[in-house]
């Protein structure tokens, strides 16, 4: 993955380094997320695609060197006015392979 094209992807200014470190490391960790589930020793081109749409994910919902993890409403109510907050990770509840496994699954190789 190249890091010029995540940050446009994810709309961020070329000349803007301040998120260079936290997208760094999400490649970082989408390639070794990708290699371990795969047991390949390299990120097939096929998947390269998959990469990026998954480091976005996790962008979004994660907000790595955000000291606060962003919340999403979860449920209003008008009758006496009521309102919930869930974590924006809990989109991510069981893994950011949950919503790729079928494109990885293509691409995974037997470990013994």
């Amino acid at each position: 993955m190249e890091l010029k094209k995540l940050k446009g992807l994810l709309g961020i200014q070329e000349g803007d380094t301040s998120q260079d470190i936290a997208l760094q490391f999400l490649m970082e960790d989408v390639d070794e997320t990708i290699r371990n589930y795969c047991n390949l020793k390299a990120v097939p081109a096929g998947l390269a695609s998959t990469s990026y749409r998954m480091a976005m994910d996790l962008y979004r919902y994660e907000r790595p060197g955000d000291g606060d993890a962003p919340v999403q409403v979860s449920s209003i109510s008008e009758g006496d006015t009521s309102t919930s907050f869930t974590s924006a990770a809990d989109a991510l509840s069981g893994g950011i392979l949950k919503d790729y496994q079928g494109q990885l699954n293509r691409y995974r190789k037997l470990g013994w």
